[in-house]
């Protein structure tokens, strides 16, 4: 029912146009068909240029869309390289500490062996002073005390242990005698005992 009214519309349309055209003039009919044809023409001309426009808008927002994909890469890239270089930065400020503090801690020895040598040479100094004047006369004494007494010590003995031996005018005698049983007036009197009073 609703495609019958549909058609008696288009009949009823077309009829109008029909008698529309009949009544016209040609000119006016040629007229208002170059107008058209002018409006038809400028339309097409605009869709061309809109067209263009378009397509030009299109390839800039696509080379700008690139250009930021592009600087959006390459600014990952330099917060990565920022990033590298801060921790290497942290690396070297934490080694350059722990190689201060050898440094620190290696000038303190060589401080302390600095003192130590000096320590060492004094002692060197002293010992070269002792060598050269007390030795010589601990000698001196040892060999008076033999030619006195006729005794020769052991010295490698543990400390309350006297050994020695005695070389009497006839026989040797061994000596061998523990202090911490003896009192020091009695270990003094048997060395005495072999000494000789005949002059």
């Amino acid at each position: 029912m609703a495609q019958s009214h549909k058609f008696q519309d288009l009949e009823e349309m077309g009829d109008i146009l029909v008698s529309f055209i009949n009544s016209s003039q040609p000119v006016k009919l040629i007229q208002v068909k170059e107008a058209h044809q002018a409006l038809f023409d400028k339309h097409m001309e605009t869709k061309r240029l809109v067209t263009q426009i378009l397509k030009e808008v299109s390839q800039v927002e696509e080379a700008a869309g690139q250009r930021l994909m592009d600087l959006e890469q390459e600014k990952n890239r330099r917060e990565e390289e920022l990033q590298t270089l801060e921790d290497q930065l942290r690396k070297s400020s934490a080694k350059s500490q722990m190689t201060d503090s050898e440094l620190q801690f290696l000038q303190r020895e060589l401080e302390s062996l600095r003192v130590d040598e000096h320590g060492l040479d004094v002692l060197r100094s002293e010992v070269d002073e002792d060598t050269t004047e007390i030795i010589p006369s601990a000698v001196f004494v040892s060999q008076v005390y033999y030619l006195i007494t006729k005794i020769k010590w052991e010295y490698e003995t543990p400390p309350n242990v006297l050994k020695g031996v005695h070389y009497g005018p006839d026989l040797a005698t061994p000596i061998n005698m523990d202090k911490s049983s003896l009192s020091p007036c009695d270990v003094s009197d048997q060395l005495w005992s072999f000494v000789s009073t005949e002059w």
